[in-house]
């Protein structure tokens, strides 16, 4: 049986900050489907990078850590400047999104003809993220539904697909994770379609360990509050 084809006019853009244990594999997987990959180096202190760029990503640092928001800055300005890429996947290092999800969410922005698709790990039952995270990311949603005057079900989730048109109103001042909702509003003003599409997060000792954990969600959702 013939494989189906990789994802040709997709970047996928990957924040990278200390994540030397996991990001060769992380990439090895993307890569299988998605040729294209940024990782941008937001100042890690290890050899993430190098392990980025030996996985075949190309490897854009910052000198200095500035936050996952001015990461994913960074990349979507590389790939609107310096390729002809139709459709931007944000994408996290640490191994909790599928690339499977991510193919898909390309293939809907296609056949739907749609700027932005937004990953929801509350549109099925697969993510099971605990009772008080999910209580604090429901709030964040609430919080930022008000703000943005969308009405989407999981505000905080880094798998999106971000089509270049839609990308170029991107300008993310947000460098900590309220970033997440700062695109989310930024994306909302351009007025071009939208969809979410459910995504199933793997949420494994290693993912909690880097920033997945109770606290992190609170600490989400105070810089949503007070940014």
């Amino acid at each position: 049986m013939n494989a189906p084809p990789v994802v040709d006019d997709a970047w996928l853009v990957v924040p990278l900050y200390n994540e030397e244990a996991v990001i060769g594999d992380v990439l090895a997987q993307a890569r299988t489907r998605f040729p294209h990959i940024v990782c941008v180096d937001d100042g890690s202190s290890d050899r993430s990078a190098q392990r980025a760029r030996e996985a075949g990503a190309v490897v854009v640092r910052h000198a200095v850590n500035l936050g996952q928001g001015a990461a994913l800055q960074t990349g979507i300005r590389y790939v609107l400047e310096q390729t002809d890429g139709t459709y931007i996947v944000t994408f996290d290092a640490d191994g909790q999104h599928q690339v499977s999800d991510a193919e898909s969410m390309v293939a809907l922005a296609r056949e739907e003809d749609v700027a932005i698709v937004f990953g929801s790990r509350f549109l099925d039952a697969r993510t099971r993220p605990g009772l008080l995270k999910r209580l604090v990311l429901k709030t964040a949603v609430w919080v930022t539904n008000r703000s943005t005057g969308l009405r989407l079900t999981d505000a905080h989730n880094g798998l999106r697909v971000i089509r270049r048109d839609a990308a170029a109103h991107v300008h993310l001042q947000q460098d900590r994770m309220a970033h997440a909702s700062e695109i989310v509003d930024q994306l909302g003003r351009t007025g071009l379609p939208w969809r979410e599409h459910p995504v199933h997060l793997l949420y494994t000792d290693y993912s909690r360990s880097k920033g997945q954990s109770l606290l992190n969600s609170v600490n989400i959702l105070v810089d949503l509050i007070f940014r």
